[in-house]
């Protein structure tokens, strides 16, 4: 009977490696953080239960101590994906390496016990899974920095059609002829199309301003903050929240302009800088 039972336990664990295998590819950071948080609960409170019942037939516990071994390999290898997928230090989350571990020499030696040594492999196992368990929420958190930061700082194009026509830095103004400082770059494009967040904040300023037009600004934190000008029309409020990739104004031909663009600018605490490293982070 427990022989059966321990069969059913390995063939349920390969039928579970088998689905997760089939589906790991497709699924995204957070749902595999999630499966890897579950499957270390689950394994505790098999390890816990099965540390109750060593008075059990020891062929059957054996084959449950193999059995939570095999799941133990498919979670580090589990980890192992989660440290790459993450971009994180190899050396700090590394699962082949046992949790540091010491104590006094023990004095004397103990006589030969099966069931002993069955034990403490099942608190071997313990010591993993807490191991397993504490790296987890450490990679949870590196994750949970990484979005905040990916979410926060100016990142791509702030049009989903069009052109850059003008660049950051001196020029020759377009009206006057003369050298002047261009303090944004700017993006031709489709008359009423879209302009979109570069990064999630709050809109600090929406206004017609005298030569730029109907603005948007954008607080983002961190000393970030996006200007978006020259606008047809104004789709957020002041003291809204958006999020990255949310339209918030359609493209326009407002204030001084010599057609339909978007004068996009990035400022970090208060100073103007080129948004060509936002909008193309490889140059």
């Amino acid at each position: 009977m427990l022989l059966c039972i321990g069969l059913g336990l390995i063939l349920g664990a390969a039928f579970l490696g088998h689905r997760s295998a089939r589906n790991a590819p497709d699924t995204e950071t957070d749902l595999y953080v999630a499966a890897w948080a579950g499957e270390i609960r689950g394994l505790r409170r098999q390890v816990i239960e099965a540390k109750r019942t060593t008075s059990d037939d020891l062929d059957a516990l054996a084959l449950r101590v193999g059995d939570l071994q095999a799941r133990m390999l498919r979670l580090d290898a589990l980890g192992h994906r989660l440290v790459d997928m993450a971009q994180l230090d190899g050396d700090e989350f590394h699962f082949a390496a046992s949790p540091p571990l010491g104590g006094a020499d023990p004095r004397g030696e103990g006589g030969p016990s099966s069931l002993m040594n069955v034990s403490g492999e099942l608190d071997a196992l313990l010591r993993r899974l807490d191991d397993r368990a504490l790296k987890l929420w450490a990679i949870e958190g590196e994750l949970m920095r990484a979005k905040l930061h990916a979410e926060v700082v100016p990142s791509g194009r702030p049009v989903k059609q069009g052109w850059i026509s003008s660049v950051f830095g001196w020029r020759n103004d377009p009206f006057s002829g003369k050298r002047s400082f261009h303090e944004g770059i700017d993006f031709a494009g489709k008359f009423r199309s879209d302009v979109v967040a570069v990064a999630s904040g709050v809109v600090r300023r929406v206004d017609n301003l005298t030569g730029l037009g109907k603005t948007v600004e954008i607080d983002h934190g961190g000393g970030y903050a996006t200007r978006y000008a020259h606008n047809d029309r104004i789709l957020v409020t002041e003291g809204e929240t958006v999020k990255k990739g949310q339209p918030i104004a359609l493209l326009g031909n407002t204030g001084r302009s010599t057609g339909p663009h978007l004068h996009f600018e990035v400022r970090l605490n208060g100073k103007a800088v080129n948004p060509i490293d936002f909008v193309r982070p490889d140059k």
